[in-house]
């Protein structure tokens, strides 16, 4: 794969999302809550936030483990508006 920019604001449905290449993994790694934002059509990145915060609860709740596999990365700001 060519060199990719590491930090990176990509376009999805006419909005910005965040994403962080790994070179060692060689993955993408996108922003859960700017995902969540597009798709709820949310344009509060707080609202988009607290979305995402209660459906993980409500998953770890159910027991799912998938939740608990969620790193943190560090990215650019939020770019919802």
């Amino acid at each position: 794969m060519k060199k990719a920019n590491k930090k990176a604001i990509t376009m999805f449905k006419g909005r910005q999302i965040r994403r962080h290449w790994d070179e060692k993994r060689e993955l993408w790694y996108f922003s859960v809550i700017d995902i969540i934002a597009v798709l709820t059509e949310q344009l509060d990145y707080n609202l988009a936030k607290t979305y995402w915060t209660t459906l993980k609860n409500r998953l770890k709740n159910e027991g799912s483990e998938l939740v608990t596999k969620c790193d943190q990365l560090k990215m650019l700001a939020n770019c919802i508006n």
